[in-house]
């Protein structure tokens, strides 16, 4: 298969970002009727000052050379908004933005050496596929037998090369995209900022293209700058994710360490599928042990918290207590619950139940180690179920991990 070139500016494409902030300035009419109405700030909880609302807040972020970020969080968060500032498509309110050392707040878009990918694929319907991959080529006046090369090893490496000479009217939404984001590629940008590239897609072409980008990293010499509202795409394609809420970065890590170890209680609600469970709790020191006390049951936390929580000196006191629901066993002793819901999917079951008045999923395997089928439990059956130290994220009152 076709390997794309090295970008001929150079390999390193390293991103910095400093105290980036995006404020959008009241329009008049907003700043007489921003107390009447304030429909914006409610959505989003942004904070407005005299300037206007923050949409960005104070956001640092270094990327590295072929890393692949991916910023992940719900609508209205500020992720878009900081991908267009890279971009160069929104204003930097403050801050500043480096690629490859070099100071980009002034420089137009066509000058930052990136490639975008859009949600709405954004490709020209009067030109074939061909055509619209080597449209940017053109306009850089590149020579017509390179052109030529970039477009095929690009459709190559995306499978598309059947379709060149079809119009996009002719093609599925998952080919559309592949198009899209062959014609970002066929310019070897030194980054590649993609703003919910499979949002369009139905959830099995979302699954196939989540594949692509992945295959596709390994083969183009570039930084990838994600965006997107789909926890699942953040965790199988971020080298790093960023989550970020009301403008502001709440947590950046491995998938692996935001899904272990998430610093605050949205995190831990917003990373993982289904939500983590979470009940009102006692955090209890005992001289130098910790544990946790929950519905009239005691559980003594893992070594390992239990240093990080003295590392930190955290004292008794009430908590809120995460369990993830394949985290959450059921037991013959333990706290008791009754089944509202009992959702079949195949090799596990996800009960709903509630536990004291508060919600709780638990997955319980339908088979058991020796491959026989499991009891199955219908509305309103009892049931009672337990967690062990180890997996216990204990958030104070505040919604901090105490961990951290």
């Amino acid at each position: 298969m076709a390997e794309a070139a090295p970008s001929k500016s150079g390999t390193m494409a390293g991103l910095s970002l400093k105290n980036i902030m995006k404020i959008y300035p009241h329009s008049g009419d907003q700043k007489k009727s921003k107390k009447k109405k304030g429909e914006p700030e409610k959505k989003t909880n942004l904070q407005v000052t005299e300037e206007g609302v923050i949409a960005v807040q104070k956001f640092n972020l270094d990327i590295g050379d072929k890393e692949f970020i991916v910023l992940v969080g719900p609508s209205g968060c500020g992720k878009s908004t900081t991908l267009r500032m890279v971009a160069g498509l929104e204003e930097i309110s403050g801050g500043e933005l480096y690629i490859d050392g070099k100071l980009m707040n002034d420089v137009a878009p066509k000058d930052r050496d990136i490639a975008m990918v859009f949600q709405s694929y954004a490709l020209y319907p009067h030109m074939t596929v061909y055509e619209n991959m080597a449209f940017p080529l053109k306009l850089r006046k590149v020579p017509k037998d390179e052109i030529d090369k970039r477009v095929r090893e690009a459709a190559e490496i995306l499978d598309i090369t059947q379709y060149l000479d079809r119009k996009p009217k002719a093609l599925s939404g998952g080919q559309r995209q592949r198009v899209a984001i062959g014609r970002a590629i066929v310019r070897e940008p030194k980054v590649l900022l993609m703003d919910e590239p499979l949002s369009n897609l139905d959830a099995k072409l979302r699954n196939q293209m989540r594949a692509e980008i992945i295959k596709l990293r390994q083969k183009i010499n570039t930084t990838f700058m994600y965006v997107t509202h789909d926890q699942t795409e953040a965790m199988t394609l971020g080298d790093r994710i960023v989550i970020m809420k009301d403008g502001f970065i709440q947590q950046i890590g491995t998938p692996q360490e935001v899904f272990d170890h998430p610093a605050n209680l949205f995190v831990a609600g917003f990373i993982g599928t289904p939500q983590m469970n979470f009940f009102d709790a006692k955090l209890v020191k005992d001289g130098s042990k910790y544990s946790v006390e929950v519905s009239g049951m005691k559980v003594e936390l893992s070594d390992a918290k239990q240093k990080a929580l003295a590392a930190k000196n955290a004292a008794s006191q009430d908590i809120t207590l995460g369990v993830r629901p394949s985290h959450v066993a059921l037991a013959d002793g333990g706290i008791p619950a009754t089944v509202d819901v009992s959702e079949m999917m195949g090799s596990e079951v996800h009960l709903h139940a509630n536990a004291n008045g508060k919600d709780v999923v638990i997955i319980v395997p339908t088979v058991d180690l020796s491959g026989n089928h499991k009891e199955t439990f219908g509305y309103g059956a009892k049931i009672n179920f337990t967690f062990s130290g180890n997996v216990c994220h204990v958030f104070d009152k505040d919604g901090k991990n105490l961990e951290f």
